[in-house]
Parts: structure tokens; sequence; C-alpha cells
């Protein structure tokens, strides 16, 4: 830092630490999810409005790399989302503690070694696309989307 004149503000570094919490992350290991956060999803009560509905798709949203199919447990949530289409039943309730019991546990993320080869397993089905970046057998990061009906329609 001094051979490069740079400075940097004691207050605001930590040095030495095996762990560290950046952006709702726990850093060590591996990347995961902080617990007071994943405590926050596992109390959500049930949106009973569109707003409450959003702010909880909002926060599984941020954490969606940590679980498997996110985007295809999700999708009759986010359906609900469409305007005029909000009217919650049984379904999206069966949904919602579905998606809630999956951010439950979320794994470990690797950190990416780029010394080590990487592998991308893939999964697609007539309702979306999921994707599992892995290093070593342990999972770097998923991706899942859903397929819109038009699209699903015109694949399978």
């Amino acid at each position: 830092m001094r051979t490069y004149v740079l400075h940097a503000n004691a207050k605001k570094c930590s040095f030495g630490y095996t762990r560290i919490n950046y952006l709702g992350h726990i850093i060590s290991e591996g990347v995961r999810t902080k617990d007071d956060k994943m405590h926050a999803v596992l109390s959500w009560p049930q949106p009973r409005t569109l707003k409450q509905l959003r702010g909880f798709l909002g926060l599984t949203g941020y954490y969606r790399r940590f679980v498997r199919d996110y985007g295809k447990i999700c999708r009759p949530l986010t359906n609900l989302l469409k305007k005029d289409a909000f009217s919650w039943r049984e379904e999206a309730t069966i949904v919602f503690e579905t998606l809630k019991q999956a951010m439950s546990s979320p794994p470990v993320l690797a950190l990416p070694n780029f010394h080590q080869p990487f592998v991308i397993e893939t999964d697609t089905s007539g309702t979306g696309i999921g994707d599992v970046l892995m290093r070593g057998g342990h999972p770097i990061a998923f991706i899942s989307k859903a397929l819109s009906e038009k699209f699903a329609s015109l694949c399978f």
C-alpha cells in the first residue's frame, strides 16, 4: 500500500480474520447465508397483499443462487405478481411453504478456484431450466429460470 500510496481507514478494514460478514453473506471456507436473514425468511408470515409477496420474493430472490431450482419453485408465486392476478389460494400456500423449506438449509457454496476444472450440470423441463456450477463436487452457484408458457409450449 505504501508503494502505491494507498490509504485504508482502520475503522472500515478487517485484517487476519478467517470469517467475515459481507452484504448478507458469511465468507470463510466458502460462502453461506447469514443466519438472521434465513430466520427472517422462515418467520415470514403468509402474504396477504401484493406488497407483502413482493417483499418476500425480494428477500428470497437475493439468495436465489443458494437454492437449487429456485425459479421453478417460485414460479406460481411470481405469476401472482402479474397485473390483476393476485389471488392467494391453496397452491400459493403450498409453494410459499416449499420455498421457505428450500431456503431453510442452503448449502455452503465453494469459492471458485481457477486452477481446478469447473463442471456445469444442466436440467431442463417443460417448466424451467436449472444449472449448477460446481468445482470438486461442491456447488459454487445455482441458477434457475422458469420458462414462459409460450416458450415452453414451443420447445416441448
